[in-house]
């Protein structure tokens, strides 16, 4: 089968497709045909060596790329009674010590980075869903905000801010919004209820709507200090990137999140996604030959939604 490694980090051009053996699922494990496979920032970041440098993951010989998967189950290891061939699926694969991604014809995943599909989404809609969506979803859990309480996320018009707002304002939070002007009618349409545009004075611009502070912030944006004097004393801070969180000042409760598989977290999206509550947002899509193209894309930013790759 065809898939996209690095054995060079480097640039875009460090990614080569290359004829690799097909794999083969062990016990509790599926193989998925893949049918499209999204672009996200860390392939970036794994692409370049940022991760090795950061100490995030080992060296190696090959270097498989791609988290994001929709597609088909095309075999079942043993002892796997929940999926069967033919079943349409969405899965991550959150391990960077494996050769081989979702940046290829096939990939071979543990049952529990795997749940149903949308079935009234396209695979290409899909495939933007798992890593964004979990990171969300688990940092809205880490948060652990009640109904009714004030939420600030940064880069609401992201794939991820914009999971987000979306999940939020589902569990009754007042949000606020930080986003580009022009992204306005975009986040707000997504259930926030208050906008704050770049580059406004962050703090004292939520400030401003929410006298003395919201009570918790996601920083989908990593803008780090100034999301956080946005937040109340002992309030709530969650960073999506692990090692960007800022230092925990005023009693406030500083996490970051690390994303991990989660079948039932994947399956509760799926049915979102379903349902309108939430919304998948391709940016465009292109043959899975062309993923240094893609990364190039990427890396100029202006993107709303995912390219996603399709073999």
């Amino acid at each position: 089968m065809r898939a996209v490694v690095v054995r060079t980090v480097g640039g875009p051009e460090a990614l080569d497709v290359v004829d690799v053996p097909m794999p083969v699922p062990g016990a509790g494990q599926v193989r998925i045909r893949v049918e499209a496979a999204a672009v996200n920032p860390v392939d970036l970041a794994t692409r370049s060596g940022d991760l090795v440098r950061a100490g995030l993951m080992a060296p190696g010989e090959v270097i498989g790329m791609g988290w994001d998967v929709a597609g088909r189950i095309d075999e079942v290891g043993s002892g796997v009674t929940a999926f069967a061939p033919g079943d349409p699926v969405i899965g991550v694969r959150d391990r960077l010590d494996v050769p081989l991604g979702a940046y290829a014809e096939f990939v071979v995943l543990d049952t529990g980075a795997v749940a149903a599909a949308p079935s009234r989404r396209s695979a290409v809609e899909a495939a933007t869903l798992p890593l964004n969506g979990l990171t969300a979803l688990q940092s809205l859990d880490l948060l652990d905000p009640e109904p009714g309480t004030t939420l600030l996320v940064t880069g609401a018009a992201g794939a991820v801010g914009g999971y987000a707002v979306e999940l939020a304002a589902l569990r009754g939070l007042r949000v606020v919004a930080y986003a580009a002007a022009e992204d306005e009618a975009l986040v707000r349409g997504a259930g926030a209820r208050w906008f704050v545009p770049r580059p406004a004075d962050l703090a004292e611009a939520v400030r401003a709507l929410v006298p003395g502070g919201v009570d918790a912030a996601l920083d989908a944006a990593v803008v780090g200090l100034p999301a956080l004097g946005a937040v109340r004393n002992r309030g709530a801070f969650v960073s999506v990137v692990g090692g960007a969180a800022p230092v925990p000042l005023r009693g406030i409760r500083v996490r970051e999140q690390w994303v991990a598989a989660d079948s039932d977290a994947l399956a509760r999206l799926s049915g979102l996604a379903d349902t309108g509550g939430l919304t998948l947002r391709v940016a465009d899509t292109m043959p899975l030959h062309e993923a240094s193209r893609a990364h190039r894309r990427l890396a100029e930013g202006g993107l709303r939604g995912r390219l996603v790759l399709v073999p």
